[in-house]
């Protein structure tokens, strides 16, 4: 709940001036609604179209639940990442959906909004006498033409808090900057869309960007593309920009370990205020790398990470495990690793193999391995539940008392991502949040089937 739908953002944004007004709803955030007769409610008495966009599988089910409760006679639409990718299903499960958008949004929607006829509007599909007739895809917009996110729809900010409680004051946003990514590798599919089209790597004008950030109320920004470095001279210009006018943010970003190759660079983003990166690195084994295109070796990961270390930035490295062929003693050999290199946190997450991924002719090929319909990979040898054990044991290696303490030390006195009436406020809340961990972790035993 840190960051905002900054997509859904665009399509709204891009829909003013095509409809009367707009209302943009977070549903984790209205608590007012939170109730579905509520949210209801307010729909049949308010709303013209509904507009849903779906990013991931989490809660599919329910979600699919909510839209069959949709009022018939309002037009639905529905859009993002996973209803371009389950476009049959959706339309099976949910017999109130009436177009599905598909790959991005921003164009389509001006479309429909402004009255086209339907077998008109490229990426779209859509329901005609009983049938699903899916029109021809739509071609990618020039990210240049594309109006930032309207903030002013938003009914609410985006603090930093666990379990409710606030910390510090706070507040958090995200800058598309690119779209796309130059890389290929292959467990990877961002820079696919789901129907199997390779995004290219297109950027937005440095200037629009820094604009963009320039008006942000939230104090720490995350730069939400795959690679902000992907032309590290554009991202240096975006810092040395960010430094003239003298914007006072704490920025995180996504990259690759080739960034190590430019310390002016790496510099530059210290002064603007870059405080965490966070790098895919995926595995410590050279034939895994190998094996998802990664483009680099273990030994080529020690040396960045070499240099990387110099700088006061904090590192969250992601890894996958679960790789076809790998043993248990490789998966949990990277928290080892992870301390070897001197990285501040680790994400691991087990492979998934998605409808256009390369690696899927390679399970399907592989003895042993199968492949579910939510693009979960599991084994004979390797269950869903004995793959979850694992990635426990990862993390249990890695994250001991003493790293916690390390996180901390490194982002108070290193990194200095907290200012000191932060700190004051973060140790002043410190008993609160404990306290409130504790009682959701018994909460959640008390659940748990005996």
């Amino acid at each position: 709940m840190l960051f905002p739908p900054v997509g859904l953002e665009y399509v709204a944004t891009s829909a003013k001036g095509c409809v009367e007004r707009i209302t943009l709803l977070d549903l984790r955030y209205e608590t007012e609604i939170s109730d579905t007769d509520k949210l209801i409610s307010l729909i049949s008495k308010d709303v013209d179209i509904i507009c849903v966009t779906i990013g991931w599988d989490r809660q599919f089910s329910e979600i699919c639940h909510l839209l069959n409760r949709m009022p018939a006679n309002i037009p639905l639409v529905v859009g993002g990442y996973k209803a371009t990718e389950k476009v049959e299903e959706l339309f099976k499960l949910c017999h109130t959906i009436d177009i599905i958008v598909r790959g991005e949004g921003e164009e389509t929607i001006r479309d429909i909004l402004n009255g086209l006829n339907l077998k008109d509007i490229p990426g779209i599909s859509y329901r005609e006498n009983g049938k699903i007739i899916h029109n021809a895809n739509r071609p990618f917009p020039d990210i240049n033409t594309l109006e930032s996110p309207d903030r002013s729809l938003r009914h609410n900010k985006y603090p930093l808090s666990i379990n409710g409680i606030q910390i510090a004051n706070l507040t958090f946003d995200s800058v598309l900057s690119a779209r796309g990514c130059p890389f290929d590798c292959k467990f990877c599919t961002f820079s696919l869309n789901p129907l199997g089209q390779k995004r290219n790597y297109v950027c937005r004008n440095v200037e629009s960007v820094v604009n963009e950030i320039e008006k942000l109320e939230a104090g720490i920004v995350l730069f939400s593309d795959d690679n902000l470095f992907a032309i590290p001279k554009r991202a240096e210009e975006i810092c040395d920009l960010i430094i003239k006018r003298k914007i006072k943010k704490r920025f995180l970003a996504q990259a690759r370990i080739e960034i190590a190759k430019h310390p002016r660079l790496l510099e530059k983003m210290v002064k603007a205020g870059f405080k965490a990166l966070l790098i895919g690195i995926e595995s410590p084994h050279n034939w895994i790398l190998n094996q998802l295109n990664k483009g680099f070796d273990q030994d080529t990961v020690r040396k960045s990470f070499a240099v990387l270390n110099k700088f006061p930035i904090f590192y969250n490295g992601y890894f996958i495990y679960g790789n076809i062929g790998e043993t248990e003693q490789e998966m949990l050999y990277i928290g080892k690793f992870a301390k070897e290199i001197g990285i501040d946190a680790i994400t691991c997450n087990k492979l998934r193999i998605e409808k256009f991924s390369p690696l899927k002719k390679i399970a399907e090929e592989t003895p042993g391995y199968h492949v579910t319909e939510r693009g979960e990979l599991y084994s004979d040898m390797f269950s869903h539940a004995k793959l979850k054990k694992i990635g426990k044991k990862i993390k249990g290696t890695f994250y001991t008392p003493y790293r916690y303490v390390k996180i901390l030390w490194k982002n108070i006195f290193i990194v200095k991502f907290f200012s000191p009436a932060e700190i004051i406020s973060l140790f002043l809340t410190a008993p609160r949040i404990i306290i409130s961990m504790i009682a959701k972790a018994q909460q959640k035993h008390k659940k748990q089937p005996a």
